[in-house]
């Protein structure tokens, strides 16, 4: 028998044994193996079909030797530990991925003490299921990704929908696709009931599309274009990868650690501030960011905390940006300087008013940098939340509000700039009551850069995740930065590493 390898057996006693019989909580393990894809696992990384196959033969066929049964134990243990610290962590390391996370577990896990203790008493789906994020959100996708496992093989998706006339549809034209846009909309829950084709694309299944626009993340106008087409052509068994990529992020992604946070969801382009309520997540503040832009100045992938909130701030161009925009626009227009409110600041603090060649040429070499002084043009806007990282990433306003009104937000050069920051400085400095709202606004406003530490420190989480369930509804997003098909493919190369090891595996076996 094939065994899994990865950990160590702690002792030699039969775990799933009653002499030469598998327990019943042995044939519930091998159920709860082959299940594993209903939390997005591979049902295949813990060699589920051969585990239950040899539990049953050993129940119902000839009774098995000590070293068969003993074979059979190891191998049934080992997937089981490996299947909860999936269950638990996640199977991939987050860091090799890019996403800087600190460990989301506090070490208080043990598989193996988990294990023994479940099967002793006989409670081995409460353990898997106390294995898996205590999240609301984990459950829900656990729910949709059941839902559209469901719509894989369904004939609404057999052949694509016709193509559009004109290459768009408008509310009101006729469309010869009616009936299966509507077959699919029903499905996928846009289109609440069952009601016969109009004649033209019309009424509630204009309706059900806005709702699948809104919902994939594409402007919600009714309209049919190219891009919507794309997306309720797309297959659900595609979604449903996609969603079990986002419960593979919840189990390493770190959102209660502490009993308040706040988190940024980036291809979502939005942020959440929340506290945890015995377990559960009470949303207090949610608001609109825009993130780094896709091709050059991602938003990093990380957690931090966050330890100071500036007023009135200073920016600090950084070099990167110094050398490719600033100080070719300050070459082309020199005026630009003081329309800009920019000042130099040399190498021992000293600050440098007026704008001279020599002080770009020192720019140029890093002996000075260029700062931007306070103000209602500032690149931050009049607040900056601060949570040292290597990145220099923060939160902040900024003068170009009108930007949230865009569907997709990835504008910035890797900060994210916040839509109301007095709601989340409210947030930030809860816990100070003397921080009234009055007493923010005439600190952002006044002009004069403040900088003041928190009491504690406010753990900020940036997130990525491109499938999200608010109020019932399944949201999908585009993978603006690719981090799913990277995600897709180390997945892909760690089944493909555990079966090279079941196949050595059961080749040793037979050698033997």
């Amino acid at each position: 028998m094939a065994s899994v390898s990865g950990f160590s057996v702690a002792s030699d006693t039969p775990l799933w044994f009653d002499a030469e019989r598998p327990t019943p909580v042995a044939r519930q393990a091998a159920e709860l193996l082959v299940g594993a894809p209903a939390d997005g696992l591979e049902a295949s990384d813990y060699n589920a079909d051969a585990l239950r196959k040899a539990i049953e033969s050993a129940a119902s066929g000839p009774p098995l030797a000590d070293d068969e049964v003993a074979r059979l134990d190891r191998a049934l243990t080992l997937a089981m530990r490996r299947y909860l610290a999936d269950l638990h962590s996640g199977r991939v390391d987050p860091q090799q991925l890019g996403a800087s996370y600190s460990p989301a577990s506090d070490g208080s896990f043990d598989a193996d003490s988990l294990l023994q203790t479940a099967v002793v008493e006989d409670r081995l789906g409460d353990a898997a299921r106390g294995a898996a994020p205590p999240l609301a959100q984990y459950s829900s996708l656990r729910k949709a990704l059941a839902r559209y496992r469901e719509l894989a093989d369904h004939p609404a998706w057999q052949q694509a929908l016709p193509a559009l006339p004109a290459g768009r549809l408008n509310p009101g034209e006729k469309y010869v696709g009616i009936a299966l846009l509507m077959q699919r909309l029903l499905l996928l829950g846009d289109l609440h009931a069952a009601v016969s084709a109009p004649a033209r694309y019309e009424g509630p299944v204009v309706e059900a599309i806005k709702s699948f626009q809104e919902r994939h993340a594409l402007p919600a106008n009714g309209v049919i274009g190219q891009d919507t087409l794309t997306y309720l052509n797309v297959p659900p068994a595609t979604r449903a990868r996609q969603i079990a990529l986002g419960l593979e992020r919840l189990r390493w992604t770190p959102l209660l650690q502490a009993p308040r946070a706040i988190v940024v969801n980036v291809p979502e382009f939005m942020l959440r501030a929340y506290e945890v309520r015995d377990g559960r997540i009470d949303i207090k503040v949610a608001m609109k960011v825009i993130v780094g832009t896709t091709r050059k100045t991602a938003t990093p992938i990380f957690d931090a905390e966050m330890q100071f909130v500036e007023f009135s701030p200073y920016w600090n161009v950084p070099a990167s940006i110094a050398r490719g925009e600033t100080l070719p626009r300050l070459r082309r227009d020199p005026g630009y300087f003081d329309r800009q409110g920019f000042e130099f600041v040399a190498g021992d603090g000293r600050v440098l008013a007026g704008f001279s060649t020599a002080s770009l040429e020192a720019v140029e070499r890093g002996q000075m940098r260029i700062r931007q002084k306070p103000g209602a043009g500032n690149a931050l806007g009049d607040i900056k939340f601060v949570f040292p990282n290597k990145d220099n990433i923060y939160l902040h306003h900024t003068p170009t509000p009108q930007l949230f009104k865009r569907d997709r937000r990835d504008f910035s050069h890797g900060c994210i700039r916040v839509e109301a920051p007095v709601q989340l400085a409210k947030f930030v400095l809860a816990d100070e009551p003397q921080w009234s709202e009055e007493r923010i606004l005439q600190a952002m406003n006044k002009g004069k850069s403040a900088t003041i530490r928190l009491r504690e420190a406010l753990p900020v989480v940036i997130a990525y995740s491109t499938t999200v369930v608010r109020d019932g509804r399944l949201f999908l997003f585009p993978d603006i930065y690719g981090h799913d098909k990277r995600l897709e493919d180390a997945l892909g190369q760690r089944a493909n590493a555990i079966r090279a090891s079941q196949r050595s595996e059961i080749a040793a076996e037979f050698a033997n």
